[in-house]
């Protein structure tokens, strides 16, 4: 039994520390983007036609192996746990890396681990990437266990069978809107209401789906609207199983989003302190200045208790832990927050530079942005924690 497990079996906290393989692999992750995605080529790619860095992709999946850190190793996998998968997240946060990492290696994986579905192999070596058609802004369900369809499903339907369809095939037919890392997805989990409920999987190049990029305010990581006009679909869960993989996957986002969302604030906190330092006012560092000290002191505090919140949520899903819901509700509330007011702040602190586009600070602030919009609002998971932990309403309300 690990410390970890141990300290869960005798009713405390966990470990909330980075353990010496979790530095590793951070180790790994920054050195491929500074060495591959410096500021200048996000920037770029932000201006061009192609917003997804496939090679970048390509290395982090298939070279480090990150695309299958939430596989099994029976699966090809890593057999790793979400504690490793939050390490990642927060350094793709870090770098505002134009990747499908969360769409991918933790939404649409998660969705698949409890069926063990043909698709984790090639998911897990890097070959195919895929995503979950819900909306980015779709608020997961305030507790995994027992959830039903209801609620869960898309615009998407199950539709009539066509003669000449093989068993077992099913036609979906509807829209999905603002749909994250959805454009380089090779396979869609497209989850939809029929009798039962189910989840299945669409072939990017299906007859009758197709895929229109949308105006996004993060343009690192572009959205799309979906339409689905009876698209052949393999059927990967239905019923229970399937609520149950669309309630997983959707959890898994926003937990894994906020250890995104901590590594924002991270660099943003790290890019500010460090421009103070060196920017000269009156003939002394403007980090000097008592009113500059105490904003940055509250945006350190601040950062400091996100990385609890997204630390703790990591441990509880990788334990699955039944403080889950709980755990993801504060991360996503507290991470969010932090980082948007370190973005705003570090826009703030670089003066003019802080405002021009070719400096970097917009591309956290945006990310910092549409990230807290993800998966649920800051106020919303507020709002789902109280009735958690059972707080009463506001008076009045």
């Amino acid at each position: 039994m690990t410390t970890t497990d141990s300290s869960r079996a005798a009713g405390r906290i966990p470990d909330l520390r980075y353990q010496e393989a979790e530095n590793d692999l951070r180790s790994a992750v920054r050195d491929l983007f500074d060495d591959r995605s410096p500021w200048p080529s996000v920037l770029a790619r932000t201006e061009s036609d192609e917003p997804n860095d496939a090679a970048l992709w390509h290395s982090l999946a298939a070279e480090l192996g990150c695309a299958g850190l939430l596989i099994p190793e029976s699966q090809g996998g890593a057999g790793a746990t979400y504690r490793e998968a939050a390490v990642v997240a927060e350094e793709t946060g870090r770098a505002v890396a134009p990747v499908p990492y969360l769409g991918s290696a933790v939404v649409a994986t998660a969705a698949l681990l409890g069926s063990g579905d043909e698709l984790l192999p090639g998911l897990a070596e890097g070959r195919l990437t895929a995503a979950l058609a819900v909306e980015f802004a779709r608020m997961p369900p305030g507790s995994v266990p027992g959830v039903r369809g209801a609620g869960l499903a898309t615009g998407a339907r199950l539709g009539a069978a066509q003669p000449g369809d093989p068993p077992g095939q099913a036609r979906l037919t509807g829209t999905v809107t603002g749909v994250a890392d959805a454009l380089l997805a090779d396979v869609l989990l497209v989850p939809a209401d029929g009798v039962p409920f189910g989840l299945y999987a669409v072939d990017a190049g299906a007859p009758g789906l197709s895929r229109a990029a949308v105006v996004s305010l993060d343009a690192t990581r572009p959205l799309c609207n979906l339409a689905l006009d009876s698209a052949p679909a393999r059927p990967v869960a239905t019923g229970e199983a399937a609520a149950q993989a669309v309630a997983s996957a959707l959890a898994a986002g926003a937990a894994m989003l906020a250890s995104e969302q901590l590594g924002v604030a991270e660099r943003c906190l790290d890019m500010t302190v460090a421009y103070v330092k060196e920017r000269r006012q009156f003939a002394r560092p403007v980090g000097s200045f008592q009113a500059l000290k105490h904003r940055l002191a509250d945006v350190w505090v601040q950062v400091t208790q996100a990385r609890a919140a997204a630390r703790y949520a990591a441990a509880c899903l990788a334990a699955g832990d039944p403080d889950t819901p709980v755990a993801i509700a504060l991360a996503k509330a507290a991470c969010g927050d932090a980082a948007v007011h370190a973005a705003q702040e570090c826009v703030q602190m670089h003066g003019g530079i802080g405002f021009t586009w070719e400096h970097p600070a917009h591309l956290l602030l945006k990310r910092a942005k549409s990230g807290s919009m993800a998966f649920g609002t800051p106020d919303r998971h507020r709002a789902a924690l109280a009735r958690l932990v059972d707080l009463p309403p506001a008076p009045g309300s």
